[in-house]
């Protein structure tokens, strides 16, 4: 997947902004606050509806008018191309595909599949459990296309169930119960086979990138104990009853990372953690590119992350699964071969080479 052409209107500091990327390499520098990771947040925008930066969307208005808007046109491997646009006013949104409107944000995410690497992805081994889930959950939306719907519809009896819980409904709980246990079997058999694959396919790609990471394990925790999920939830009813609230599920999972049979968030340091990360989204990445289609892959600030030598070698592992690669930088860093340097000052970007 690459963007061949990227169009932002007043987000943030970008008052107007319209470029014709490079196929493989894209260089973003400039000063602290002049705009560039504004660029980085406007495609992850355009494909997923939110930023990485904030939670909330009035954030990214600019000062020009009350919306931003993003538009790109892409091409696939298939040398297949689209157009793709948002336009985003606080809570109201609006998403464009060839021209047609569209009625869900993640009609976008699947056109524009993209893997980000910023400076707080190391909260992926330290953070809490919800970054692992998420990161898990984008791989299956993109690998496995019923599993959105399946997640869609565990939220909802979840939901259900946490109310008929704080109701004290409990001639409803049997027949919710059922539908839970089968939809939360379901969707953790998706993320563990995925987590699996993450576990096989990061080994090789630990070895060259960061080979004192290579004893690092992965183990994917459904979020019960129960040999059944449904033996869970009877189990935990009296509990549930009494707080209110389901405490067992999928929704409570996570991707436990070891070394030595010891959490790998309490012996990793900081620069450990960062390029764990790195392997763990390029691996994503790689998955998803074997299935016919890499990603887009956005880099912000990666050398101010990584000594020069860590730097070129995940920046080589990204252009070698075959995405656009996107980078941002305060400085313009030495690179061989084909790519296009936009430099930023002030919102304003401009080609330099």
């Amino acid at each position: 997947m690459i963007i061949k052409t990227l169009q932002v209107e007043n987000l943030r500091n970008l008052v107007t902004v319209e470029i014709s990327p490079d196929p493989e390499l894209n260089v973003i520098h400039g000063a602290n606050g002049a705009g560039k990771t504004s660029v980085l947040e406007s495609i992850v925008v355009l494909s997923r509806g939110r930023s990485f930066r904030t939670t909330q969307a009035g954030e990214l208005i600019g000062p020009t008018q009350p919306v931003f808007r993003v538009f790109a046109e892409t091409e696939d491997n298939q040398q297949n191309t689209q157009r793709l646009g948002l336009e985003r006013s606080g809570k109201r949104w609006r998403g464009r595909k060839n021209g047609q409107d569209l009625l869900q944000l993640s009609q976008l995410t699947r056109s524009l599949p993209l893997v980000l690497m910023e400076p707080d992805s190391h909260l992926l081994i330290s953070g809490p459990p919800e970054i692992r889930r998420k990161y898990l959950d984008w791989g299956m939306f993109h690998v496995e296309h019923g599993f959105l719907e399946v997640w869609r519809r565990y939220s909802k009896a979840l939901k259900q169930r946490n109310a008929a819980l704080r109701k004290h409904q409990v001639d409803v709980l049997d027949s919710l119960d059922d539908v839970l246990a089968t939809l939360g079997s379901r969707l953790s058999a998706m993320r563990r086979t995925h987590s699996e694959k993450i576990a096989e396919d990061i080994l090789p790609l630990l070895k060259s990138l960061a080979p004192e990471l290579v004893d690092i394990r992965l183990e994917y925790q459904d979020g019960w104990s129960a040999e059944s999920y449904k033996e869970a939830l009877k189990a935990g009813r009296e509990r549930d009853l009494d707080r209110g609230v389901t405490n067992s599920g999928p929704h409570r999972a996570d991707l436990l990372m070891f070394r030595d049979r010891v959490s790998a968030r309490a012996v990793l340091s900081r620069g450990e953690q960062k390029m764990l990360a790195v392997a763990l989204l390029l691996t994503q990445a790689r998955i998803l590119a074997d299935l016919g289609e890499p990603p887009l892959i956005l880099l912000d600030d990666l050398a101010s992350e990584f000594d020069q030598k860590h730097f070129h070698s995940a920046l080589a592992h990204a252009q070698h699964i075959g995405g656009q690669v996107w980078i941002t930088g305060t400085r313009y860093p030495e690179l061989d071969g084909r790519h296009k340097v936009f430099h930023v000052e002030r919102g304003l970007v401009q080609e330099v080479l």
